[in-house]
C-alpha cells in the first residue's frame, strides 16, 4: 500500500470514529474522577493530622502517592483536550492539577509531551528517547564512555528501581524550568502553583509530624507517585522501533509502529489510567478515556485490513521486552540493534 493510501485509511478511520460518537465528551466520568481523587487527597491529609506520630503514616503516604498519580492521569487528559470542549478550560484544569496537586510545571511537561506525540521514538526529535541516565538507542550508547558506558550494559536490570526516582526527577526538572527556562508561559502562575504545592506540603508535614517521619513520608509518597507514573508510561514505547530523525513516515504508521498496547483487566486499566490503549491514544489524543476500548476494536480491524502491524502484549511481556531491549542497546561492541522498520526507512 502506498503512503497516500495510508493517509486515506486514516481519514476513513477518523470519520468512522466520529460517526460512532467515540470523540464525544464524557463529562460525568471526568467530573466524578476529579471530585473523587480530590476528596481522597483531602481525606489523606486529614488522616495525617488525626493519626499523629506513628510509622503507619507511611501507609497514608503511599495512598497519597496513588492519588497524585491518578490526578496526574486526569491532568494529562485535560492537556490533550479530552475533558472539556473549551481549550481554555482544559489547559487551566491541566495547569491546576499539575501545579497545585502534583507540584509539576504544566508548561514544561506540555512542551515535552507535545514533541513526543509529534515524533514518537524518533531520534533527536522525541525528548523521551534522550536521557542522561538510560541509553535508548545504540548511537546514544556509542557516545558514552567510562562509568556511564559500563552501567549501560546492565541498564535494563535497574530500570524498574529507577522508576522510584521518577517523581523526584519531575519535581526537579519543573522547578529548574520555571525558575531558569526561557519563554515560560504563565511563569509567575506556575511559580505560585508549584511553590504553594511544594512548600505548603512540606510545611504541613513538618508541623504535624516529627522531622524524620516527615522526611520518610515525602520519600514514600514521591517514590510511589513516580513509580506509578513511570510504570504506566514506560511500557508504551520503550522497546518499540526507534527511527532516525530524517525518516519520513505517514502519521498513521508513525503512531502505530512506535506504540504498544497493554492487555489486562480492570486492575491494569486502573493503574495505567487508560494509557494501556496507547496506540489509540496516539492516533486520537483527544479521545476520552472511556471511549478507548471501542476505538481499540476499530483500530485493530483497520490495521488487519491494511496490513499494519499492531502490537499488544501483557504488562509482564512489555516489561520483559523493555529490560531485554535496554540491555541490548546498552552493550558496546555488539551487533548494532536494528529492526525491520528502521532498516526500511534508512534504506
Amino acid at each position: 500500500m502506498l503512503g497516500n493510501q495510508y493517509v486515506e485509511a486514516f481519514h476513513q478511520l477518523t470519520t468512522e470514529a466520529n460517526d460512532a460518537g467515540l470523540m464525544r465528551r464524557r463529562y460525568g466520568f471526568y467530573w466524578s474522577m476529579m471530585l473523587f481523587w480530590t476528596l481522597v487527597t483531602a481525606a489523606v491529609l486529614v488522616g495525617v493530622v488525626l493519626l499523629g506520630d506513628t510509622w503507619f503514616q507511611l501507609v497514608l503516604a503511599a495512598l497519597l502517592g496513588l492519588a497524585m498519580a491518578q490526578l496526574a492521569f486526569l491532568g494529562h487528559e485535560a492537556a490533550h483536550q479530552e475533558i472539556f470542549a473549551s481549550q481554555g478550560w482544559n489547559e487551566w484544569t491541566a495547569r491546576v492539577i499539575a501545579g497545585l496537586f502534583n507540584g509539576i510545571s504544566y508548561g514544561w511537561w506540555a512542551d515535552k509531551h507535545s514533541r513526543h506525540h509529534a515524533n514518537p521514538n524518533k531520534e533527536r526529535d522525541d525528548p523521551d528517547v534522550r536521557s542522561r541516565v538510560l541509553s535508548f538507542t545504540p548511537d546514544n550508547t556509542d557516545r558514552r564512555t567510562g562509568l556511564a558506558a559500563a552501567l549501560a550494559r546492565y541498564q535494563g536490570f535497574y530500570f524498574l528501581p529507577l522508576l522510584l526516582f521518577e517523581g523526584f526527577s519531575l519535581h526537579v526538572s519543573s522547578v529548574r524550568t520555571i525558575l531558569t527556562g526561557k519563554d515560560v508561559a504563565h511563569r509567575w502562575t506556575e511559580i505560585l502553583f508549584v511553590g504553594i504545592r511544594v512548600l505548603g506540603y512540606l510545611a504541613f508535614l513538618f508541623v504535624f509530624l516529627p522531622p524524620g517521619l516527615a522526611v520518610a513520608f515525602v520519600a514514600v509518597q514521591v517514590a510511589v507517585f513516580g513509580f506509578l507514573l513511570g510504570g504506566a508510561f514506560s511500557p508504551n514505547h520503550i522497546g518499540m522501533p526507534t527511527v532516525p530523525h530524517d525518516a519520513d513516515i505517514d502519521f498513521l504508521r508513525r503512531q502505530i509502529h512506535m506504540s504498544r498496547n497493554v492487555r489486562g483487566g480492570p486492575l491494569v486499566h486502573f493503574f495505567m489510567g487508560g494509557l494501556e490503549y496507547q496506540v489509540e491514544h496516539h492516533l486520537f489524543p483527544m479521545a476520552p478515556r472511556p471511549n478507548l476500548p471501542a476505538l481499540r476494536d476499530m483500530v485493530r480491524r483497520y490495521c488487519a485490513e491494511n496490513g499494519i502491524p499492531y502490537t499488544e502484549t501483557s504488562l509482564g511481556e512489555a516489561f520483559r521486552t523493555i529490560i531485554a531491549y535496554l540491555n541490548q542497546v546498552g552493550l558496546k561492541h555488539r551487533d548494532p540493534y536494528t529492526c525491520p522498520l528502521v532498516r526500511r526507512y534508512r534504506g
